[in-house]
């Protein structure tokens, strides 16, 4: 992290700071600008975040060049206010700071990729947030979650653009299997990210609260908002009450909005990207190579692979009952009819793929939740239900195969199969049901949304409710079918 500044410096720093709200009459965040160390925190977070995060280089010899305020914050403040359209873009010395890293030298390089990588990227978001009502501008917090790179990973695991964990995208109706990570797939996970923050807006009526829940989880949120006292809190005012790392998320957001909306001023120019900016997509009923697309259409597979990221094995596992998108790179004429062969065309893997893929949807008819006893496996557990440890560890979102007397795990079991799910997962074998358990912060009506089948009424009957109170912890089945 950046070596601590001298106290002189930053007494210097307190009284331009002072200075400056002074003569522009801003609102400074009192708590940022109270002590010596809070400067020196909020710079250290800021590169931690950023490190982590977006997992830029280290912007530390940048910094310490750069001033506190490489630009007017009447000029900066004007310009928020007229890029402000449904999210409020305020303006405080948190984030002057990130704006102040966001535009060193070494920095700008990176973000001339987000701008060319946003050519491709970007129109996607906007169709699927003006469809959903999310506003626009939220499309740049894929830049702070994954640097517009649909195969990043977390250190805990969040996959993809918009960097959803296992529990939370199979909530929302991302596909998770041995074929299709759809967290990775730039449309779905889309559409998924414009879900979340939809509920999360109607659940605390503010958009930066919404923004905030998307990194910490709106039970942090709802925690926050308690400890504040207030009924109906904007961000700014409980953000105290907020983990750290969400407390310079917000505000990172806020700044690479601005940079990105006044790229030009800052000399950012979008740099040249691998993606074809035209493409068509197709629907896929048969299981496909991409390989054997990239040769009919004469391009690199990896060309194919960048625009379908999702696809684990390098197949489209499309079936007649499920077919799956397709983006490829606009072809000319006289490619079609080598890419209609390859798409109409059984290949010799073509009966192996199906028999796999007809299993994997018969194991959804048949969903059980099953608690590890002492002494078993997941080796055991497997052939008890004749899957793989694979599939296991993908249901249940495990990263090692340790498991523990007591742990419960999702377990889709072929259609035609007996299975001997424990006692309490009984409820859940029937092929119109799965098992939810309830996290903090979840309401009746925010799981039935997740579950398009579902309603308030029938989740309160399916599991003998008379109300509509849940905690966290409870097991519910929820009709999908």
């Amino acid at each position: 992290m950046l070596t601590k500044i001298s106290a002189v410096a930053v007494g210097c720093m307190l009284c331009a700071y002072t200075a400056l709200a002074e003569t522009y009459s801003l609102d400074l965040a009192a708590d940022t600008l109270a002590t010596e160390n809070s400067i020196e925190q909020t710079i250290d977070i800021k590169l931690e975040l950023i490190a982590d995060s977006i997992n830029f280089v280290d912007l530390e010899d940048e910094l310490e060049q750069s001033p506190m305020f490489a630009f007017v914050p009447a000029t900066v403040t004007g310009r928020l206010a007229y890029l402000q359209k449904a999210v409020p873009l305020t303006y405080n010395a948190q984030v002057q700071s990130y704006i102040d890293a966001y535009s060193t030298e070494r920095y700008k390089r990176h973000l001339e990729q987000m701008m060319g990588l946003s050519q491709y990227y970007f129109p996607i978001y906007e169709r699927i947030f003006s469809e959903a009502g999310v506003p626009e501008e939220i499309k740049y917090l894929s830049i702070i979650e994954s640097a517009l790179n649909p195969h990043a990973v977390s250190r805990v695991g969040a996959t993809g653009l918009w960097q959803f964990m296992f529990a939370t995208a199979r909530m929302y109706d991302l596909t998770i299997d041995s074929y299709v990570d759809e967290r990775k797939d730039p449309i779905a996970a889309s559409r998924a990210a414009a879900s979340y923050l939809t509920d999360a807006y109607n659940e605390f009526g503010d958009w930066l609260l919404a923004i905030a829940s998307y990194n910490c989880g709106k039970g942090n949120v709802l925690r926050a908002i308690q400890r504040s006292g207030l009924a109906n809190p904007d961000y700014w005012a409980i953000s105290r009450f907020l983990p750290r790392e969400t407390r310079n998320y917000v505000p990172a957001f806020i700044a690479i909005t601005y940079v990105m909306g006044y790229a030009e001023e800052h000399g950012i120019t979008p740099a040249a990207t691998a993606i074809p900016q035209q493409t068509e997509m197709v629907w896929v009923q048969k299981h496909v190579p991409l390989s054997g697309v990239a040769k009919a259409l004469d391009v690199e597979e990896e060309i194919i692979k960048s625009l379908n990221p999702a696809y684990k094995r390098g197949v489209v596992n499309g079936t007649f009952d499920m077919p799956k998108r397709l983006i490829l790179p606009e072809a000319p004429a006289k490619a079609y009819p080598a890419l209609y062969a390859v798409l109409n065309t059984p290949n010799k893997m073509q009966a192996f793929y199906a028999s796999e893929t007809k299993a994997q949807q018969g194991s959804e008819a048949a969903v059980v939740t099953h608690r590890v006893r002492k002494g078993e496996t997941l080796g055991k557990i497997a052939n008890r239900y004749q899957v793989s440890v694979q599939d296991l560890k993908v249901w249940n979102g495990l990263k090692k195969n340790t498991i523990v007397p007591g742990q419960r795990l999702r377990v889709a079991a072929s259609s035609g199969q007996a299975v001997k799910p424990t006692k309490p997962a009984a409820q859940s074998t029937s092929a119109s049901y799965v098992t939810y358990r309830v996290k903090k912060g979840d309401t009746l009506s925010g799981i039935a949304q997740r579950h398009r089948q579902a309603s308030v009424s029938t989740i309160k009957s399916d599991n003998g409710l008379r109300s509509n109170q849940i905690k966290p912890g409870m097991t519910l089945k929820i009709k999908v079918k």
